[in-house]
């Protein structure tokens, strides 16, 4: 299994980051037989697993379920948890509560959205002995403020903002950082002047590693097609088939034939 300073060595070594999301016991089991590098426990289970319109419906009690279960299906595999919206800014003892649960449920870090109005808690956490991975550029808890899932860094000001808090994030003690949706210029000026990995969605191929939705790049969902995704399976329709032929096989009687019986 990787640890934090496994993330340092890949990157020195210029060797790629793999890291998908998973959710659930039964995909941990198969992605722990795989060569990725490290799981992530999002906040996007809201959305996929749960059907909410967005990740701000997910709690850390959502999360950590959903890290128990990762966590017993992939025993060898680095585990990233996501600290949900608002559990960051209600103070310190009620995002060490959250980030208590989240470890003992068996994530080995945890990852925090933004910079501003984190700092204390960051380095509180750091200090606390948990590994943190940083997320700027596109926030999907703030996607209400930012007004949409938009393209973030396009303009001088920002650019310099998301720039500056790379930066910060590092100086506070986070062992990598994860950039979304972003130029990918930005993204490869932030990688050359990090010492810490930086991990892209949507953020080109000039960073230290890459993370997807598990589900979106088997192409398990359905009408989500951003420019960053690749889907590497037709799972969906996969699936549909399978099922669909066991339903005719059933109505045929076909199945169950006497191979599946017992004497």
């Amino acid at each position: 299994m990787m640890t934090i300073h496994d993330f340092s060595k890949m990157k020195l070594e210029q060797k790629k980051i793999s890291m998908v999301t998973c959710y659930d016991h039964w995909s941990a089991s198969f992605l722990n037989e795989t060569k990725v590098d490290c799981l992530l426990i999002g906040d996007s289970v809201a959305q996929v697993m749960h059907g909410f319109p967005s990740t701000v419906h997910a709690d850390t009690d959502m999360i950590a379920l959903h890290t128990q279960a990762v966590a017993r299906g992939a025993p060898q595999k680095f585990l990233v948890s996501d600290m949900p919206f608002l559990s960051v800014r209600k103070g310190l003892l009620e995002a060490m509560n959250s980030v208590d649960q989240l470890m003992k449920s068996g994530a080995h870090s945890v990852k925090i959205e933004g910079l501003t109005g984190h700092d204390d808690i960051i380095k509180n956490i750091v200090e606390s002995g948990v590994p943190v991975m940083g997320h700027l550029g596109l926030t999907p808890q703030s996607v209400h403020q930012l007004g949409g899932y938009k393209v973030q860094g396009k303009d001088p000001e920002t650019q310099d903002f998301i720039f500056t808090a790379s930066k910060r994030l590092e100086d506070l003690g986070c062992f990598s950082l994860v950039l979304e949706c972003v130029p990918h210029t930005l993204a490869q000026k932030i990688s050359e002047h990090l010492s810490i990995p930086v991990i892209g969605i949507g953020a080109g191929p000039n960073v230290d590693g890459q993370v997807l939705v598990l589900h979106d790049l088997l192409g398990l969902t359905s009408g989500f097609k951003p420019k960053f995704l690749k889907t590497y399976s037709d799972g969906r329709e996969l699936f549909k088939e399978s099922v669909e032929q066991y339903n005719l096989e059933v109505k045929d009687q076909i199945f169950p034939s006497m191979s599946e019986s017992y004497s």
